[in-house]
């Protein structure tokens, strides 16, 4: 696959699994899982799974969550990327998610917003796609400026396993609007 999209101070690449570390930091804190149903990673094993995984997704569907590294210290802070869901979510079906996770302490600096508006050129750029919607949980509210600032929509609000969440979405045609 060997995509990598660039921004201005990050690079955003295929997860390896030398990104292990980083990815276990990132998902074994309890504060990152508030919005996602609470369930922090307690073994090194479970981000490696986690990798390979993901890694299954990039050979399926050319497309998945990636590594974002800060270009200046190289360092693994998140990862944000574009998920094919195949399975049915509020009435659709095969439709282009975007998401994204960081390290606690690279929280409120931008980067969710960063990496979101690089994804959503690189979907309907490259993925020739005609919307890309992202899902988050109602009361993320930082999640949910992160999707308003990069130029998505808020359309309603949803049941998803129990919990309400909101449910954004963009055309290409409203996408290059809002760049133009």
């Amino acid at each position: 696959m060997n995509i990598k999209i660039e921004t201005e101070r990050l690079y955003l690449r295929e997860m390896l699994p030398s990104d292990e570390d980083g990815l276990f930091e990132l998902d074994s804190n309890p504060a990152v899982h508030t919005y996602l149903g609470n369930n922090p990673i307690t073994k090194i094993d479970e981000a490696a799974q986690y990798i390979e995984f993901v890694q299954q997704q990039y050979k399926e569907n050319g497309v998945g969550r990636w590594a974002v590294i800060d270009k200046v210290s190289g360092e693994f802070i998140g990862w944000s990327g574009i998920k094919l869901i195949k399975e049915p979510m509020n009435n659709h079906l095969n439709f282009y998610e975007i998401g994204y996770r960081f390290i606690e302490k690279h929280w409120g600096k931008g980067f969710a917003t960063e990496t979101t508006t690089a994804l959503l050129a690189y979907a309907f750029e490259h993925l020739k796609t005609a919307k890309v919607y992202a899902i988050c949980h109602i009361e993320n509210l930082g999640s949910k400026n992160v999707l308003l600032k990069s130029g998505l929509n808020l359309i309603e609000t949803f049941d998803f396993e129990g919990t309400e969440h909101n449910w954004f979405e963009i055309s290409k045609e409203e996408w290059l609007d809002k760049k133009a």
